[in-house]
């Protein structure tokens, strides 16, 4: 088995405000979650997936109802460690990393497309590949476009789903996608720029602390560990590829939206108010599709669990333990 992975995930939504039909405060929602005698264990754990070893984490019996945690970019399942060390006692979490992310094989563009559809296809007999026919998605930024994908293949597999700034709305498209709409249009004449900006040190350091004025809150490790994964031989061409694909997620919105909207599944949204990729507006706009749905605000960056772990456990557990019927059954 190989080393944990190189870089972390997470400078999300620093700070609980909820909306004023499902209010919790950051205090009260922290509370939920039992203190454990100690951390539950993390399984570090590899299988084989149409010739491509995928590295995953795992923690909790299967016996429990299962979490499926799909991780964001440029991050991996490590991620989630610190999720799945404080729930993994109560329940079944498996965090995989995407084919070209984290410790799983990262074949050459020339012979693996890195495209959405393709890496939720990978995922999907991911799941067959470590026999967890049911599970509720936990979908972190690009893991959003990959479990939707998912859900909409596959159903009845999925038992609810959680948004972490996981965009499926337009509104939630921040300033900063404008700058990519020309490399959609053109990508000869403008991927250069694309890669060189999109392996820099500045915007991965941007894309954890966002407009979050606790910037002394994140650790530097985070992006300085993600500088490092990005920057390995043959990465700058497989980002480059899903950068571009990325368009073919926000033509499929509407389709998501329907498909939410039709299914009802139990839904749970935590937003980071300081992410400028994927804004406020994304998280409020699940209210249309989804009115049953809770939607949390936190005061953080893009990936919560940086700062603000353990209100992301807490407000996870709680909505675990509100549909545990539901999901037990469906076991």
């Amino acid at each position: 088995m190989r080393q944990k992975s190189i870089f972390a995930a997470a400078a999300l939504l620093a700070g609980l405000t909820s909306n004023a039909a499902n209010a919790t405060n950051t205090t009260s929602a922290a509370e939920h979650v039992k203190p454990s005698a100690s951390s539950a264990p993390v399984g570090y754990r590899n299988v084989t997936v149409d010739g491509v070893r995928i590295a995953y984490r795992e923690a909790g019996s299967p016996d429990k109802p299962t979490l499926l945690l799909l991780h964001g970019v440029p991050s991996s399942s490590r991620m989630y460690d610190g999720l799945m060390r404080k729930l993994g006692d109560r329940y079944h979490l498996i965090a995989p990393d995407y084919p070209g992310f984290g410790n799983s094989d990262a074949p050459s563009p020339d012979n693996f497309a890195y495209t959405f559809d393709h890496l939720a296809q990978v995922m999907q007999k991911f799941t067959v590949a470590v026999q967890a026919p049911r599970y509720v998605l936990f979908m972190q930024d690009y893991g959003a476009p990959v479990g939707m994908r998912m859900a909409t293949a596959q159903p009845d597999a999925v038992q609810g789903t959680i948004f972490q700034n996981g965009n499926v709305y337009e509104e939630g498209l921040g300033a900063m996608w404008a700058t990519r709409k020309p490399f959609w249009n053109d990508r000869a004449a403008h991927e250069q720029a694309v890669r060189t900006a999109h392996l820099s040190l500045a915007v991965t350091q941007g894309r954890h602390i966002g407009t979050d004025p606790a910037v002394e809150a994140y650790d530097p490790d985070l992006w300085m560990d993600e500088v490092a994964y990005l920057n390995r031989p043959g990465q700058a061409a497989i980002q480059a590829d899903l950068i571009f694909d990325y368009q073919n997620n926000i033509a499929a919105y509407p389709a998501w939206q329907k498909w939410l909207a039709a299914h009802q599944l139990p839904t749970l949204v935590v937003w980071g108010k300081y992410d400028p990729a994927f804004i406020v507006p994304g998280a409020e706009a699940f209210r249309r599709d989804l009115p049953k749905a809770r939607i949390e605000l936190l005061d953080a960056g893009h990936f919560a669990m940086d700062t603000k772990l353990d209100e992301v456990a807490a407000l996870t557990d709680q909505y675990m333990q509100v549909n545990r019927k539901a999901f037990a059954a469906g076991k």
